[in-house]
């Protein structure tokens, strides 16, 4: 009876609580996970090509491994990558190319990067191996992860760890549009922007790790517009991506080990966080970014702890 009780409490307590299972694992993803040979820290999703990126850390082993969304190895590819962190797929009417951060302190690191979906380098943005600060834009210092609109803009998070904490936003020939963002705890100030993504409603969304909250800021202005805090007191978020259908936000926390899903808001107030619903992973799997295929709607998890990546679909 006490049981039922404190079932029937939390039920009233969170009425989000008692809803189905949101997500299933797919077992067989990917085919033959001993590919996964370092640590796995980012997962990049090309639903157009229906092809899945990997960065993975180690000695040794190649940064990038190419799946396709079946799960079947393809490729790898490991030239002038150092210590991936961040990885995203671009796709345009023309072309497609993978961005990937780079917070590695030898020659390739502190660098936001261009590839062909091959591996072939196209672009570098930064000073390989110099670290830097603030007051340069392009300055990088353990760059976390980058976000591109169809039109070429870019939104970079610049800090996991280093002493930059800010969100910058370069139009698509990577000059400056906006910077927000320096180290600290008050409103727009961060404390390891650790990811960023885009809503279809002209808003960004940051994951600011260490302050243990999601700060949105204005896509064109820069402007802050809101930040939610109260369904991370005990883990801060890691990653932040919408849903297929932008109804949800999804967002990791990596010392839980699991997903939280949020209730995306429509336009208008950012308001204050729903947790709707939340995927628990195995213990030490430590999640560290997601990434989700737009058209499937399908989650791949980069896990450090696990070193590896797994899949999870929408029910």
């Amino acid at each position: 009876y006490l049981f039922l009780y404190f079932q029937l409490l939390n039920a009233f307590d969170n009425p989000w609580k008692g809803q189905q299972q949101m997500y299933k694992l797919d077992i067989g993803w990917p085919k033959i996970p001993e590919y996964f040979t370092g640590q796995t820290f980012c997962v990049a999703v090309d639903s157009l090509h229906g092809l899945v990126y990997v960065g993975q850390r180690g000695e040794n082993v190649p940064k990038v491994l190419v799946f396709s969304e079946e799960g079947y190895f393809l490729h790898s590819w490991n030239n002038t990558v150092e210590m991936p962190h961040g990885i995203f797929v671009l796709n345009t009417a023309t072309d497609s190319s993978v961005w990937i951060t780079d917070v590695g302190t030898g020659q390739y690191g502190h660098t936001v990067k261009q590839y062909s979906p091959s591996g072939k380098l196209l672009q570098v943005l930064g000073t390989p191996g110099n670290a830097g600060s603030s007051l340069i834009p392009l300055q990088f210092d353990q760059p976390a992860e980058v976000f591109v609109e169809e039109s070429g803009d870019l939104y970079i998070v610049d800090g996991d760890g280093g002493m930059n904490n800010r969100l910058l936003k370069l139009s698509n020939d990577f000059q400056e549009i906006w910077l927000a963002g320096a180290n600290g705890t008050g409103i727009g100030q961060f404390k390891i922007p650790h990811s960023v993504t885009v809503d279809p409603y002209g808003r960004v969304w940051v994951a600011d790790r260490d302050n243990k909250r999601i700060q949105v800021f204005d896509k064109v202005t820069g402007e802050w517009l809101g930040s939610w805090s109260g369904c991370f007191s005990e883990d801060g978020p890691y990653s932040v991506r919408f849903t297929a259908n932008y109804k949800y936000l999804i967002v990791v926390q990596l010392n839980m080990n699991r997903l939280a899903i949020l209730a995306a808001p429509p336009v208008g107030s950012i308001g204050d966080c729903v947790m709707v619903s939340t995927v628990q992973l195995a213990d030490e799997t430590k999640p560290h970014l997601v990434d989700v295929d737009m058209k499937s709607g399908a989650v791949y998890v980069a896990e450090i702890g696990a070193q590896q990546v797994q899949k999870y679909i929408p029910l």
